[in-house]
């Protein structure tokens, strides 16, 4: 595994297993109780029983503990096979945006080095950015940690990761067209929403000027605006007759009410 380039390496000697972490699921976000350089004291001490592979201060500082081929001792059970980072700050703090923004660079590079996935975990079995109150009594029983104000901060996190990692922005949900109702629909003049949406796509098209604006009911007027949108469209004969046509109105892509 690897040190992260963009921390600065400052190994402890002890409180640690060498070459212990059997995977790497996330990262597993911590909250100090204290600050940097107090935590970073507090591992150089063997009596202290507990180490971080990293962690940030308040004004984007970031330290690397532990090499994460190694064995932080930060979440008991979950030591073995999630990464660990501590943030400067206290019980009920939120996370500043600068150490948001360090976490992101280290779930980013664990992205690309170790294929964790740019998620919020759904818990100790899960993978991704999780937080130490996820394991529960098995990851030490400590419920306030970070504490729910900077877990309601991990997706925001996540999101800066991504966009970190170059990941495509989610596709766009496809424009849903409303079929074809059969032209027998519009010789019986009838009030619909349908109506309406189609006046609306004729006005965008430029071709509304023959009425008074969309409306509910399929009229003369209405007709007169869609032989003018079929004549533009360079529809001829009997599909230029103001009445639709399947493949006149395929191409006025209607929207789905």
């Amino acid at each position: 595994m690897a040190k992260f380039k963009g921390a600065t390496w400052r190994p402890i000697a002890s409180n640690y297993r060498p070459g212990g972490q059997s995977s790497v699921r996330g990262l597993v976000v911590h909250i100090m109780a204290g600050t940097l350089t107090g935590t970073d004291s507090w591992f150089r001490n063997p009596a202290a029983r507990a180490s971080s592979h990293f962690g940030t201060g308040k004004s984007g500082a970031l330290t690397q503990w532990v090499d994460t081929a190694d064995r932080a001792w930060a979440q008991a059970d979950g030591n073995s096979s999630w990464l660990s980072i501590e943030n400067e700050g206290k019980g009920g703090d939120t996370l500043t945006s600068a150490q948001m923004d360090r976490i992101a660079d280290v779930l980013a590079w664990l992205h690309r080095t170790h294929g964790v996935p740019l998620q919020v975990a759904s818990g100790p079995s899960g993978r991704g950015l999780g937080w130490h109150a996820m394991g529960g009594a098995a990851w030490g029983g400590h419920t306030s940690c970070p504490g729910p104000r900077i877990v309601a901060q991990l997706p925001e996190i996540v999101a800066r990761a991504k966009r970190l990692a170059g990941s495509p922005p989610a596709d766009k949900p496809k424009p849903v067209y409303a079929p074809f109702p059969g032209v027998d629909y519009f010789r019986r003049h009838p009030r619909s929403p349908l109506i309406t949406a189609m006046g609306k796509r004729l006005t965008a098209e430029g071709c509304g000027r023959y009425a008074s604006g969309p409306g509910p009911q399929w009229t003369e007027a209405d007709r007169k605006s869609y032989a003018a949108w079929q004549r533009k469209r360079g529809f001829g004969g009997a599909d230029a007759d103001g009445w639709p046509g399947k493949s006149t109105w395929d191409a006025l892509r209607v929207p789905a009410a």
